[in-house]
């Protein structure tokens, strides 16, 4: 009986750590995505701004 509640507890623990990792990998696009946006828009002023009229 130890030995199943062992493997439960160990699957649980690979979950958990899986479910971490997904979420590290979700901020981490998001932050590159609203970072890359951002950059983008500011190309977008710079340009307007060095634009010929």
């Amino acid at each position: 009986m130890t030995e199943n509640a062992a493997r439960t507890a160990q699957g649980r623990k690979d979950v958990e750590q899986w479910k971490e990792r997904g979420v590290m990998l979700r901020v981490f696009v998001y932050v590159f995505a609203t970072h890359l946006f951002a950059g983008f828009v500011w190309l977008l002023f710079y340009v307007g701004e060095h634009a010929q009229k």
